[in-house]
């Protein structure tokens, strides 16, 4: 105890010392910080650049239709098909899903169907919407390149993606055929006036999705008044676990009531590898900067041995010399972290307003991700590679530490 009052009680004449130890040989301590800034500003930095491409590939995959959260009959994942649809959300449920933390939710009508023209025919998931619900949701299309949107629950037209018209070769103003089974397993069809044709964030949409009116599509079904899914949005789709118990409360034990991570895992195993792709890229890079921070340390130790050496002979523990080499490395990876964020701060700033990645928009389509990137840099992150650099550096700085703190009196101070 009396060692520990002791060591507490030097500690800021210590911290002193280190610090002028530092700057002894200026030249080696600037290269050593210049690495350090640099590693943190990579890790910040992809780290943020990441974040932002798996957020904006997660957010265009909700928006495609999942939304953050839906409301089933307990078999409609298993067979997505009219017979396992249910009411229109009221009552209890629709009090839920119209108060906060809900922002935004729908009930569709979402079947198998076929759409034929004069020239051929085609398989689609046809969606009968609510085009204001949809809107506030943002799962409807988000650009139209010809005709007009759905003007409300009850049009009769057909709005189809810009790459399933010219496999059919229609166009706005012609008419197709949709054709589902209704409850019945009897096949149900009518006319419709394509009234629209839209560009999708994915090719594959265009040719998977094709939207009408819900209660156009209730009454050809025979269905009026129920539906196969009601999505909903919360305040941030990384938290919908807070707030998704209140819904199942009020839906019931008859209907199923899944988060988007169990509707599309792909897209939550992907938001999942974030997180340890920051970790093992921080890591990486500072075993790297580990080998500099230690050699810095090891010339330091081995170039003032004598001084060490006197220090010892004049009365300092080596676990004081061993805390004054920590604190040493200490001061480095604390100026050399906050050199690292701030020029990540500054290099991400500018790129606040998205970086135009246009040139590459084929494969980014790929990916799910639009022509613009936006860094997403988040506090953990900056937290996570601060703790890191300071965990590793000080753990990576114990061997030169210990090496000095070792050295005997009478040696040390007998080398020229």
């Amino acid at each position: 105890m009396m060692r520990i009052a002791t060591s507490l009680r030097l500690l800021p004449s210590l911290l002193t010392l280190a610090w002028r130890n530092l700057w002894r040989n200026h030249r080696r301590t600037l290269v050593m910080l210049s690495a350090i800034a640099l590693g943190v500003w990579a890790m910040i930095f992809m780290t943020a650049m990441m974040r932002g491409m798996i957020d904006q590939m997660v957010q265009n995959g909700l928006a495609t239709l999942p939304g953050h959260a839906q409301i089933h009959h307990p078999d409609f994942v298993r067979d997505p098909s009219v017979v396992n649809r249910f009411a229109e959300p009221g009552g209890e449920l629709l009090a839920a899903l119209e108060q906060p933390p809900v922002t935004a939710w729908a009930a569709r009508l979402r079947v198998p169907a076929v759409v034929a023209s004069e020239y051929a025919s085609r398989g689609v998931t046809l969606l009968g919407v609510d085009p204001a619900a949809e809107a506030a949701l943002g799962s409807l299309p988000g650009e139209l390149v010809a005709g007009r949107a759905l003007q409300g629950p009850a049009d009769a037209g057909v709005v189809l993606g810009e790459s399933l018209a010219q496999r059919l070769e229609t166009a706005v103003g012609r008419r197709v055929v949709l054709m589902s089974q209704d409850p019945d397993n009897d096949v149900a069809d009518r006319g419709a006036r394509v009234v629209g044709i839209y560009r999708g964030r994915l090719e594959g949409d265009e040719e998977r999705f094709a939207y009408t009116g819900r209660d156009s599509l209730q009454a050809l079904l025979g269905v009026e008044g129920e539906v196969t899914e009601a999505a909903m949005n919360g305040p941030d789709y990384r938290r919908v676990v807070a707030w998704l118990p209140d819904i199942r409360r009020a839906a019931g034990a008859s209907l199923s009531v899944q988060p988007w991570q169990t509707l599309n895992p792909f897209l939550a195993s992907m938001l999942g590898l974030q997180d340890g792709y920051a970790l093992v890229f921080m890591l990486v890079v500072f075993l790297v900067l580990s080998f500099g921070l230690v050699n810095t340390l090891v010339m330091a130790v081995f170039e003032r041995t004598r001084e060490l050496g006197l220090i010892q002979a004049l009365g300092m523990r080596p676990g004081l010399i061993l805390l004054l080499i920590l604190m040493e490395s200490l001061w480095l990876l604390l100026l050399g972290l906050a050199l690292g964020n701030a020029l990540a701060l500054a290099t991400l700033w500018p790129l606040r307003d998205g970086l135009d990645l246009s040139a590459v928009a084929a494969g980014l389509e790929m990916m799910a991700m639009g022509t613009t990137l936006y860094p997403l840099l988040e506090l953990s992150d900056m937290a996570m590679a601060s703790a890191v650099v300071v965990g590793l550096g000080l753990l990576a700085s114990l061997l030169p530490a210990w090496r000095a703190s070792r050295l005997a009196p009478v040696v040390a101070l007998a080398r020229d």
